[in-house]
């Protein structure tokens, strides 16, 4: 068993990252095999060193430790830029100049006065820019994956499921085809500025490393389709996934980065041991 904890260096550590980090290094251990820790640091207008140095003395204090060197996805972009250019030959991507405001729109003309389906990255794309002509060389510009050429050999994508979705969800899990054209619809692949985007990253990043088994949020859980998709696409393995609750704040919303009251080095510094956090977060 491989599994990894890949955080972002854009904010603090929360309760939320320590228990999914404690959790899959908890999992590799007992079976012994390996937890690694990967930086996700692709949006380079929002990493910090800082944030990263933090991370590490977060995750060592919490009694975790990984082999060296630790990935970053900075290093990463050829890689990214290589498995694109494959897809890209492959007639699956096409360029998007739309803005979030046309999205919107287009998305929500056909059936005014209705919200217009959202899937794991936001509302699904109108499709806008499919039927235009592609250059012949891949641009540096944003591009989407052409769902509908891209499930061209398959009906369904399914992945296993050892923890639970939002609902529930485990065991085997069977996304079919008009699911993943009207609910999830053709993805981002390439965001403005950054080279790749998190789903084709944490793919690669995914297979690179071996990861035998990913263990993340329940928030990731309809994204777990895109990723596997992908998999697919680029003959890469799938995991096995096991999506894990969410740690929560007292009004039930899940924590994020910008929640300091909930940081662990608030906690560290007002005394709490390791133990206190595990128990904080139900890893007692």
């Amino acid at each position: 068993m491989r599994t990894r904890f890949a955080p972002s260096p854009t904010g603090p550590l929360h309760l939320g990252h320590a228990y999914s980090a404690l959790l899959a290094s908890d999992m590799a251990r007992k079976a012994g095999g390996t937890f690694l820790l990967r930086i996700e640091d692709i949006d380079r207008s929002r990493a910090r060193p800082e944030w990263e140095a933090q991370i590490f003395d977060d995750l060592h204090w919490l009694g975790l430790d990984w082999p060296e060197p630790v990935l970053r996805q900075s290093d990463r972009l050829p890689a990214y830029r290589a498995a694109l250019e494959t897809l890209w030959a492959r007639g699956l991507l096409y360029p998007c100049t739309c803005r979030r405001r046309d999205i919107l729109e287009a998305a929500s003309a056909p059936q005014e006065g209705t919200e217009p389906p959202v899937g794991p990255d936001g509302i699904v794309y109108p499709g806008s820019c499919r039927g235009k002509a592609r250059p012949t060389a891949m641009p540096d510009e944003p591009l989407r994956l052409d769902m509908h050429k891209a499930l061209r050999e398959t009906d369904v994508v399914s992945f296993r499921e050892d923890g639970a979705g939002p609902d529930g969800e485990t065991g085997l899990q069977v996304i079919h085809r008009d699911q993943m054209i009207d609910g999830i619809g053709d993805i981002v692949l390439v965001r403005r500025d950054m080279g790749t985007s998190y789903h084709l990253a944490v793919v690669l990043d995914d297979a690179a490393q071996d990861i035998t088994h990913v263990i993340r949020g329940q928030d990731l859980f309809e994204a777990t389709a895109i990723h596997v998709l992908l998999q697919m696409l680029l003959g890469l393995p799938t995991p096995r996934y096991h999506h894990h609750r969410l740690i929560r704040d007292e009004a039930g919303k899940r924590l994020a980065k910008r929640d300091d009251a909930r940081a662990i080095s608030k906690y560290r510094a007002e005394g709490d041991t390791p133990a206190d956090i595990r128990a904080r977060v139900g890893l007692n």
